[in-house]
């Protein structure tokens, strides 16, 4: 009988002893994990998972916008550099992964007398309020599986009002799970592209206000391929639909207009870690 019991702890015993030794593998292996991917759309949902048990609990919504950009620029510019931006500003702070991008955005009214980028086909729009509430929705997902910091990130001017009201209503709502939503707003608003550009010696009517020389050289650093494009004329009573000067565009430029993007998003993500 003795031998019995014996026999049952010294079974137990090892059971007990290879759960833990197999929990400390995992806790060990999960605490060294780096994704290969930090774009949650390539990534499985036990990669994404491992992720967050490593500490990767920051998710960047990047927004873009399907959008006129001109004759000679494509209309997912947007989509593109934020795509590209987004990526290297997760890789840089080292604990973040990246939602898809937000592609459907405000881009003018759709009724009898189309207003903004509606005006040139192509473009797609939706409501600020639908805007908002697919911001929110996401929100809330991220939140659900363990995202603590949901920085939103918008590569259009017509984005930044709404990321900001999300941002403090969401903030709101989910504080009390130790939830932050940060709406990234020098990554547009106060990157410094201008005053470079003015030190290169262009002025504002060279660099423009859409699909200038900024935008253009923005998408020849991000999407080379579309370098050697040739625009189509464009039809007759037809504005545009670009201003300044974007054959000055360059990818060397554009290289440099992306840096100042990154590092003023880096820099404002970085100064609000430090307000916590």
């Amino acid at each position: 009988m003795r031998r019995l019991l014996f026999g049952r702890n010294a079974w137990i015993l090892f059971l007990v002893g290879s759960a833990f030794a197999v929990l400390t593998y995992i806790q060990a292996a999960s605490s060294t994990f780096r994704p290969n991917r930090l774009f949650l759309e390539e990534m499985t949902w036990p990669e994404v998972h491992a992720a967050l048990e490593a500490g990767y609990t920051t998710v960047i919504i990047p927004t873009g916008g399907t959008e006129q950009n001109g004759p000679h620029a494509i209309l997912g510019k947007h989509n593109f550099v934020v795509a590209r931006t987004s990526k290297q500003i997760a890789d840089t702070l080292g604990d973040a992964l990246v939602a898809p991008v937000v592609t459907y955005v405000p881009e003018g009214d759709v009724g009898a007398t189309p207003t903004g980028h509606m005006q040139w086909p192509g473009t797609i729009s939706v409501p600020d309020s639908v805007f908002e509430q697919l911001l929110e929705a996401a929100v809330r997902s991220f939140a659900v599986h363990g995202f603590d910091e949901i920085l939103l990130i918008g590569d259009s001017g017509g984005n930044q009002a709404a990321q900001s009201r999300v941002a403090a209503a969401m903030t709101r709502e989910l504080a009390p799970a130790g939830v932050v939503v940060q709406h990234i707003s020098d990554y547009y608003d106060k990157n410094g592209q201008v005053a470079y550009l003015e030190n290169l010696g262009f002025d504002q009517d060279l660099i423009g206000t859409h699909a200038g020389l900024r935008d253009t050289s923005e998408l020849l650093f991000v999407k080379p391929d579309e370098a050697d494009r040739t625009p189509l004329p464009v039809p007759s009573g037809w504005h545009s639909g670009f201003d300044g000067q974007p054959d000055l565009a360059s990818s060397e430029i554009g290289e440099a207009l992306i840096q100042l993007k990154i590092d003023a998003a880096l820099a404002q993500i970085h100064h609000l870690r430090n307000a916590r």
